[in-house]
């Protein structure tokens, strides 16, 4: 065990024993569990980021025919990484087919999104693997913690949702939040829950329906960030955009208005140094295997 972790565990089994509530000063997230390592978006792949160091688990969800939160990037079964219920490969041309919104669960169920791989993520291992429900994965990872890594982690859920796809691939946001709410609110602490999402809609809802939860912004466009916080109308707890857009004058902006910049996808580890060096206060990224190199550190927060 590296010495970090082993300084994170005794800083968190400290502020246990003294019924302490704790936040990472630097938030390692791992993108889709860890996308490059494990097919993402799957237990195995959670599982795994727990046991790389992660401070949250980062990942998607899209909703059933029957109702059902499933871990999902795109709001169907994706040729790229998905077999068909009959292990064939499925066209680019018929993915749409595969509509998520359209099928029931145990259909979803059927089909292998591991085996084929990611010609992305050559370090991820193939194994068959399923897109699982959101509470078969709280429910895995929360065992995990208790029986292996012994620290709470914070769940960071992007609800995928675009006001064109709505009634096709996904409910309209309110329906969607409602549900996702309701399912997460059974499982876990909403103080360990982060909502994410680049539909602004999403957030102005969770925003005006759950107003003590933490919200993310997702951002890919070249606005400034006034303009995007003007859009959104409030300031969210965190600001998350693409890594690339980060500038030192966007950390100070942040950092004056209170709101935490956690950037996506970094997987280089020089631009993983480079911005830690700049003064995120995280980053999400496919490898947390590679962040966990460099020491992170917790602050204690008392109740």
């Amino acid at each position: 065990m590296r010495m970090w972790h082993i300084l994170f565990l005794f800083v968190f089994a400290s502020a246990i024993a003294q019924n302490n509530v704790y936040t990472p000063k630097f938030d390692l997230q791992g993108h889709r569990g860890c996308r490059g390592l494990r097919p993402e978006n799957t237990i195995p792949a959670f599982l795994l980021a727990l046991d790389s160091g992660v401070t949250t688990l980062e990942m998607d969800v899209v909703i059933t025919h029957d109702g059902q939160v499933v871990l999902s990037h795109e709001p169907w079964m994706s040729g790229s990484i998905c077999l068909d219920p009959e292990g064939k490969e499925i066209p680019a041309r018929d993915t749409l087919k595969h509509n998520i919104y359209t099928l029931t669960y145990d259909q979803i169920r059927q089909y292998d999104c591991g085996s084929k791989g990611n010609t992305r993520f050559p370090e991820q291992l193939r194994m068959s693997a399923y897109k699982p429900l959101l509470r078969d994965v709280i429910i895995a990872v929360e065992n995990h913690i208790k029986n292996h890594t012994k620290y709470e982690v914070d769940y960071n859920i992007e609800i995928k949702s675009d006001k064109r796809d709505d009634g096709r691939f996904h409910p309209k946001p309110e329906e969607f939040s409602r549900i996702v709410h309701d399912l997460v609110d059974e499982y876990l602490p909403m103080s360990r829950v982060i909502i994410q999402s680049f539909d602004f809609r999403v957030l102005k809802h969770w925003r005006a329906q759950y107003p003590d939860i933490r919200l993310a912004a997702l951002v890919e466009n070249k606005k400034s960030f006034d303009t995007i916080i003007k859009d959104l109308g409030f300031n969210p707890s965190i600001y998350s955009p693409y890594y690339k857009l980060v500038t030192p004058e966007l950390v100070k902006k942040c950092r004056d208005k209170k709101i935490r910049l956690i950037p996506w996808t970094v997987n280089d580890e020089r631009e993983m140094l480079a911005l830690k060096g700049m003064g995120v206060d995280g980053f999400i990224t496919d490898y947390p295997d590679r962040a966990a190199k460099y020491e992170m550190t917790l602050k204690i927060v008392r109740k």
